[in-house]
């Protein structure tokens, strides 16, 4: 049983790395994939903004602002997709793209370094999920667990502290490590780990293949958590300030249009992943007002300083675009 499940397991991943790589679309000099939505339209005249991205469905607001965008007089998107956060991040601070769905604490730690960045929208809304093996049915069962997360600038890794505090337990109790998203599942289905943390949908991945259950939710842990945001250069948009702007009300409205009946649509088009994995992500996320208030940052604030991710990460009057 467990072998077929591994098998399975890879056969997911291989068809996530096909995805990653861009079947069908123009490929990067630097190995990621290009799907340019205005590419074929010779004879637009507008601004094209070019938007980093990893397939997942944290990113689902990016994909349908680009749908929505397409036949947009003024203002259009080019989708680079990335098979992982430090290539993503490297086009980002070198200016290859003018912004990204990214990791927020990955970018804010960009800003601390000196690289103009700023954060323009929330991605999503919850969507995270702590998974687990059977071994491990509550937080205390955690002490002396092995434990994934993608990146420890990450909310994933707030998430696992908020679940340790739960049963007096700390870092120190586990031992963390740092996964591929994709490599999770199967390393949980193998034993190599024994939960893990990280953007969807590979917490479902685990939970429909019956190798994983949910230990908790970021809706629970942490409502209204701040997790991954739409992050743009300063140079576009202190350079480009009203294609900026027009591209950052079309993203807010498109995720306020997504819905059950559209969401799958969209995620099969652009994730290429198991339609029972994407419902029960799905079910997980929203897309709606995604402002970043100043609340929700400080409360990101709040625990980054807490959990050690920086002593001193930038202020919301810093970090936070506000659209004139």
């Amino acid at each position: 049983m467990k072998k077929r499940i591994l098998a399975l397991l890879l056969a997911v991943t291989t068809a996530f790395a096909l995805t990653a790589c861009g079947s069908g679309n123009t490929t990067a000099s630097n190995g990621s994939a290009s799907t340019a939505s205005t590419a074929s339209d010779p004879n637009f005249k507008g601004e094209t903004i070019k938007i980093a991205y990893l397939p997942i469905t944290h990113a689902l607001a990016v994909f349908e602002a680009a749908e929505e965008l397409k036949d947009n007089p003024d203002v259009r998107v080019e989708l680079v997709k990335y098979g992982s956060w430090t290539e993503l991040m490297d086009a980002l601070n070198t200016g290859n793209v003018d912004g990204a769905s990214v990791l927020v604490e990955l970018a804010m730690k960009s800003k601390q370094e000196g690289i103009g960045l700023k954060a323009v929208a929330l991605g999503h809304k919850d969507g995270n999920v702590i998974v687990a093996s059977d071994k491990v049915q509550s937080a205390q069962d955690l002490k002396g667990k092995t434990i994934a997360i993608p990146h420890r600038q990450s909310s994933h890794n707030i998430l696992v502290n908020l679940e340790l505090a739960k049963a007096n337990l700390t870092v120190n109790d586990i031992k963390i490590t740092e996964l591929a998203p994709t490599e999770m599942p199967s390393a949980l289905a193998s034993g190599q780990i024994d939960g893990y943390c990280v953007a969807e949908p590979f917490g479902a991945q685990a939970v429909s293949l019956g190798v994983g259950h949910v230990l908790d939710t970021s809706e629970s842990l942490w409502p209204d958590s701040l997790c991954c945001a739409l992050v743009m250069t300063d140079d576009y948009l202190n350079n480009h300030k009203e294609s900026a702007d027009k591209f950052i009300a079309a993203y807010k409205t498109a995720g306020a249009n997504l819905n059950k009946d559209n969401e799958l649509t969209l995620a099969k088009q652009y994730l290429g992943q198991d339609e029972d994995v994407l419902k029960t992500s799905l079910e997980w996320i929203s897309y709606n007002d995604l402002d970043i208030t100043q609340d929700i940052y400080n409360s990101l604030v709040e625990k980054v300083k807490t959990y050690g991710l920086s002593d001193n990460p930038p202020t919301y009057e810093d970090f936070v675009y506000q659209a004139s």
